[in-house]
């Protein structure tokens, strides 16, 4: 068969294919649109008219920093991509600045001091960790303690130490802390405690000997947050492609608001993870064009879950009351 022929083969299946993928995005799109009218989302004034035991999950693109906040204590759940991921070969424009200026607009208290309770690295990740050495190295923003587990290189793959950098970038935050003598915590106990009106709850505070390979996203610490009935999952870079959901799904159990795996890339969020959270609303930390099809797809047709981006809604707060959980975007 001469290469003309092949190609002219190759074009016959790849373009329909890619035409029914797009047409798939679309529909999903426009039908987890439908699901997000079930909850009414407005945009956020910081009046606290119903509460300050809320969620914030920032604008930081395609990277994660959750500000957890309830009676004036705040946790800071990773701090987004900074401006010098080893990763990339140019120039582009980091999340360093937008953190560090959210947390001194939200955290500040009477005193006009600004304070973090405790700051949390999910794993090892420049987009999930990258900016905590701008925000440590901030004398203004106090810390009083650091969840970090220790980095296991035995997990991750070669690439991340040697072109990501990734034992780097934890070493340096380390280095940071200790600068600063800020406690650093890394035998994370998986047993509830209380954070204000919340219980927090940490899963996969050891990595499973039989994640070792499996790459960096098989050390992501989970967290679990309830008031009262309501519960929300932190599930950091936590996928199925490592075999992790399969291992903390039990663990979790039924929620109402689950923040997507991996940015909500292939891999995250299947459909038996859906399954066994149940969840009722989803938060991405992503733009809305980059969540894969088949994620949309699980989400939609499987599990009809709405699920907002926090790209697309420039930041989303989730505010626990005694009986519902409320949406509010715009919040940077």
């Amino acid at each position: 068969m001469n290469k003309n022929r092949v190609k002219k083969i190759a074009t016959w299946i790849i373009v329909p294919l890619m035409a029914a993928i797009f047409l798939l995005d679309i529909a999903t799109v426009a039908i987890g649109n439908s699901y997000c009218r079930r909850f009414t989302v407005t945009q956020e004034d910081f009046d606290y008219s119903d509460g300050d035991d809320r969620i914030h999950f920032l604008n930081t693109a395609n990277s994660d920093s959750i500000l957890i906040e309830s009676n004036g204590l705040y946790a800071l759940i990773d701090a987004g991509e900074g401006n010098s991921n080893p990763r990339r070969k140019t120039a582009y424009k980091g999340y360093e600045q937008e953190v560090i200026d959210y947390i001194k607009k939200v955290c500040k208290k009477d005193d006009g001091s600004v304070y973090l309770d405790f700051i949390m690295g999910t794993h090892c990740h420049y987009d999930h960790i990258g900016s905590y050495l701008s925000l440590i190295s901030d004398s203004d923003i106090g810390i009083g303690k650091a969840y970090f587990k220790e980095f296991n290189k035995n997990i991750a793959k070669d690439y991340e130490t040697e072109r990501w950098k990734i034992d780097k970038v934890y070493q340096d935050i380390i280095d940071a802390l200790n600068g600063r003598s800020i406690e650093i915590v890394s035998d994370l106990s998986e047993e509830e405690f209380v954070f204000g009106d919340f219980t927090l709850r940490f899963v996969n505070t050891v990595t499973p000997e039989e994640f070792e390979g499996k790459g960096e996203n098989a050390s992501s610490i989970g967290v679990i947050v309830c008031k009262g009935s309501k519960t929300a999952f932190l599930a950091a870079d936590i996928t199925e492609s490592t075999g992790l959901e399969d291992v903390v799904a039990p663990v979790v159990g039924d929620v109402d608001l689950l923040k997507i795996g991996h940015h909500g890339y292939y891999g995250s969020s299947s459909k038996s993870f859906l399954k066994a959270l149940s969840p009722e609303i989803a938060i991405v930390t992503n733009q809305l064009g980059k969540v894969y099809p088949n994620v949309k797809w699980n989400l939609t047709m499987f599990a009809k879950v709405p699920f907002y981006a926090t790209y697309d809604n420039n930041g989303i707060i989730a505010t626990f009351t005694d009986d519902e959980i409320i949406l509010t975007n715009n919040i940077h």
